[in-house]
């Protein structure tokens, strides 16, 4: 039998496990971690934010502001790595050819609603879970896998452009696996959970009660 110190270090051990992929999972999502490579209304699209962002900004759900203040932290780590530059604030959007996107077509992004809605629930989940991971993060990153899957694989919809194939880069099996560790699995909660079979007695037959 598990001691009291034992089941609680195994705990914290998870504890732990949880947190540190929910971080890993924030910086690969934040700092705008190439993991794909699909076609989007701004034109190629490798990342989760800047899938959410393109249509942030299309539609105007979002203030500009606020999506500049998401695009940020990425734009700055890939300007150190390829030119030692900070990038300017004023011209982010221009940056991710965000300034025309309200004229360009919605169609990109409607043959691929898998992969729009897993970037946003992807990147939702990796705000949120950087304070309480979820189950968030998981659903948008298997959305996504599905929606390239889906295009790669199964060809819809139909891409005759090599230029704009459908691409997975090996980081994703990262993503995957800190989307799938950051949810917490509680198998008491579970075991509780699960409803208690009743054990059926014999039935006397009407003869021997008789007899009695």
């Amino acid at each position: 039998m598990a001691t009291p110190s034992s089941s609680s270090s195994a705990k914290g051990w998870m504890s732990n496990i949880t947190s540190i992929a929910a971080r890993v999972y924030f910086f690969l999502i934040l700092l705008q971690i190439p993991l794909f490579r699909v076609p989007c209304r701004s034109g190629m699209c490798s990342t989760p934010i800047h899938v959410t962002s393109s249509q942030l900004i299309a539609s105007d759900i979002f203030p500009v502001a606020a999506v500049k203040a998401l695009l940020y932290p990425g734009a700055i780590m890939n300007g150190l790595i390829t030119n030692m530059t900070v990038p300017s604030w004023e011209n982010l959007l221009s940056t991710y050819n965000l300034t025309s996107i309200k004229e360009a077509s919605a169609v990109t992004d409607l043959h691929r609603l898998e992969v729009l809605a897993g970037s946003y629930f992807s990147v939702a989940g990796a705000l949120v879970g950087i304070l309480k991971p979820g189950r968030m993060g998981m659903f948008g990153t298997l959305l996504i896998l599905w929606g390239l899957v889906k295009e790669g694989i199964l060809g819809k919809p139909e891409n005759t452009d090599p230029t704009k194939a459908v691409y997975v880069y090996p980081t994703m099996i990262i993503a995957v696996i800190c989307a799938f560790s950051a949810v917490k699995y509680d198998l008491k909660k579970i075991a509780r959970s699960a409803p208690a079979r009743p054990i059926a007695k014999p039935m006397t037959s009407s003869s021997k009660s008789k007899l009695k």
